[in-house]
């Protein structure tokens, strides 16, 4: 973005890096292969698999500990708090490799830890003010891969999404997957999570049943929020509530309150990360005058969740499953009423 379940679905996604299953190892893939791959919307041609891979944030850092390639990375950058790592099966990772900065990846970084790889996004470490740039890289010999929930659409110089936000995901993985040479680790792991996410689908409430969806990143004088092509559009469409704000070809942006009020949603999703709590946002979003005829905060349906589960990140899936079992509650409640 701009910053930094059940026991069955926390095993099938350990099945990349554990419960007894035996998986490929990296080095099936000689390192001197070339592999070509098709990124944001281009062909780029990586001459042989990345041994120090370096990242930018946590969402992106947890796709490789999914992927079970903590020996493929240098280290990582993101804030002081990764969220709450319970239940989370690649969480050794953190452990495992080096945490080179708790800002942003800077070349400084890169160059000091020998990096061969840079993942990362736009606004999620590639950001042209700080000159933090791929074709920055590139002129310092560094190969870059771009996480696929930030390609620019082309709409606007900042307008981000390509794709719909979980296909983003799954993009990642496959590619990351032939690039590494652990396709079937990355086939495992989009089979386990699109069926996990099917599942929570078969219960969820349809049609007029659904209950409206707003996501609260932050913000007080304009909200920021999720349009199409960020991950909480489908984390609450697939748990079975509307996105109010679906119509927003970008992924992360900002809205009037005015729109809020007049889409009236249902139920709030706050993002909880960084300075201001998750309680702090619940207080403002209730005592906010403009907003004390909106149905969410007229009922008080208020439901968190860590910005790590809505950013592009392989807790997408385990999200969807827990604000399914919320929407599902709101939906039978006023159905019931």
């Amino acid at each position: 973005m701009r910053k930094p379940v059940a026991a069955a679905a926390v095993c099938l996604a350990t099945l990349a890096t554990g419960c007894g299953a035996q998986v490929e190892t990296a080095e099936s893939k000689p390192a001197s292969s070339a592999v070509t791959l098709t990124n944001c919307g281009q062909k780029v041609m990586y001459e042989k698999v990345p041994e120090r891979v370096v990242t930018n944030d946590v969402g992106i850092t947890e796709i490789m500990f999914a992927l079970g390639l903590e020996d493929r990375m240098a280290g990582f950058a993101m804030p002081d708090d990764k969220g709450d790592l319970t239940g989370v099966p690649w969480k050794d990772g953190y452990d495992e490799v080096k945490w080179l900065s708790k800002q942003q990846l800077t070349q400084e970084n890169v160059l000091d830890a020998r990096a061969d790889l840079v993942f990362a996004g736009w606004n999620y470490g590639f950001r042209e003010d700080s000159g933090f740039t791929p074709d920055a890289l590139k002129k310092l010999g560094v190969p870059s891969y771009i996480l696929t929930e930030s390609c620019r659409n082309g709409r606007t110089d900042s307008s981000r999404g390509i794709m719909p936000p979980l296909d983003a995901l799954y993009a990642d993985l496959t590619n990351l997957g032939k690039l590494f040479g652990v396709e079937k680790r990355a086939a495992t792991l989009v089979a386990d999570f699109k069926k996990e996410v099917t599942a929570v689908q078969a219960e969820a409430p349809t049609g007029a049943d659904r209950p409206k969806v707003f996501l609260y990143d932050s913000g007080q004088d304009q909200p920021f929020t999720s349009g199409r092509y960020a991950a909480p559009e489908e984390i609450i469409s697939k748990a079975g509530g509307v996105n109010i704000t679906h119509d927003l070809n970008d992924s992360w942006t900002t809205v009037g309150w005015e729109t809020v009020v007049e889409r009236d949603p249902d139920v709030i999703v706050i993002c909880d990360y960084g300075d201001v709590s998750a309680e702090e946002k619940r207080k403002f979003l209730l005592s906010y005058a403009p907003l004390r005829n909106v149905s969410a905060v007229k009922n008080k349906r208020i439901f968190v969740l860590d910005y790590v589960d809505l950013v592009e990140s392989p807790r997408n899936p385990s999200a969807i499953a827990r604000l399914g079992a919320y929407v599902r509650t709101v939906a039978e409640t006023d159905a019931a009423s």
